[in-house]
């Protein structure tokens, strides 16, 4: 008996959910049912762009579709509370785009909802998922470099200067941190977990009043340190490094990582390649078709308490910036 296929219902129809949509096409157990925008005419194009059954004019319609397994939520940063919380009152599966929600008050307002109804809920950190990733976790959880002292993680990219887009806007949650940010913090917490002891970061805040730029140092309790950056209009470049006492991992491009290598002292260098023809993103949805089949409700490569803890540390680390948003 195979796996059921998961229908998918694809709530927005921008950029990042093109590239779900396009990615779904390789992920063995799923397949792009249903696409919700609020405006009809940009939801039949994406369903022709993307060989899609069925286009909705409205969220609403998408997840009251009864054939419409889980839903995965691809709006901007401030709308994914609201987003996510109509598809779970529709008794859907959801996967969220990243980050989860704005802050950690959001997501545990989510997390209640989903578990008090048993629904499987799971933030779409879809780096975890990667084949090359979670070779680097074996590499890690075999002790191949020793113990981890040092983990330095970047992602930055230079926008272009619009200030009502998405990046710079406050009013849509715009800034490093939330957008780029959530890349090294999520890979800092997957390494070394979620709960620093110690939180210093400092950020340059640009005439819009979002973080253009960051730097964020996490010391654990047993003395291991993340070094991590992300900018917006900066292009730093987006490698990781993991340093152990008997070697290191290097992952060039770590958040779509096709490659990573280890060195271990005294061995010749080991490197794993991903030569996959298509983004990435078809690996999470895959991870979330297993879950449902198998009657989960959370996926443990992400669960959603390392989610919320996540959230609660950017929430510390703009705290120390003084940077709410005006709908907080």
């Amino acid at each position: 008996m195979g796996e059921a296929t998961i229908k998918w219902g694809i709530l927005a129809a921008g950029g990042i959910a093109g590239s779900f949509a396009g990615d779904l096409a390789h992920a063995s157990n799923g397949e792009a049912y249903a696409i919700g925008s609020r405006n009809l005419e940009k939801a039949k194009a994406f369903a022709e762009k993307f060989g899609i059954p069925k286009a909705y004019g409205s969220y609403e319609e998408l997840v009251a579709d009864p054939e419409v397994d889980a839903v995965y939520v691809a709006t901007p940063h401030p709308y994914h509370k609201e987003n996510v919380m109509m598809a779970l009152r529709a008794g859907k599966a959801v996967l969220c785009e990243k980050p989860f929600t704005v802050n950690a008050a959001e997501l545990e307002e989510l997390v209640a909802y989903a578990r008090e109804h048993k629904l499987f809920l799971m933030e779409a950190m879809w780096t975890r998922f990667l084949p090359v990733i979670r070779r680097v976790r074996e590499w890690l959880a075999a002790g191949r470099i020793g113990e981890v002292r040092m983990v330095k993680a970047d992602f930055g990219f230079r926008a272009g200067w619009d200030p009502a887009g998405r990046l710079l806007n406050p009013e849509l949650g715009g800034g490093a941190l939330l957008d780029a940010g959530i890349y090294p913090v999520s890979f800092a917490s997957m390494v070394l977990g979620p709960h620093p002891q110690i939180i210093q970061s400092t950020a340059h805040i640009g005439e819009t009043g979002v973080d253009e730029h960051f730097s964020v140092l996490l010391t654990y309790e047993n003395g291991a340190v993340a070094s991590l950056n992300g900018a917006v209009r900066l292009a730093i470049g987006n490698d990781a490094y993991i340093h152990g006492t008997n070697g290191k991992i290097y992952i060039p491009g770590f958040l779509n990582a096709t490659t990573a290598t280890l060195y271990v002292e005294g061995e010749e260098p080991e490197t794993v390649t991903d030569d996959r023809t298509f983004r990435g993103y078809a690996y999470e949805a895959e991870a979330v078709g297993q879950a449902l089949n198998a009657g989960l409700t959370e996926n443990s490569d992400i669960s959603l308490d390392e989610s919320l803890a996540i959230l609660r540390l950017m929430d510390q680390i703009r705290g120390q910036w003084g940077l709410k948003y005006p709908f907080e």
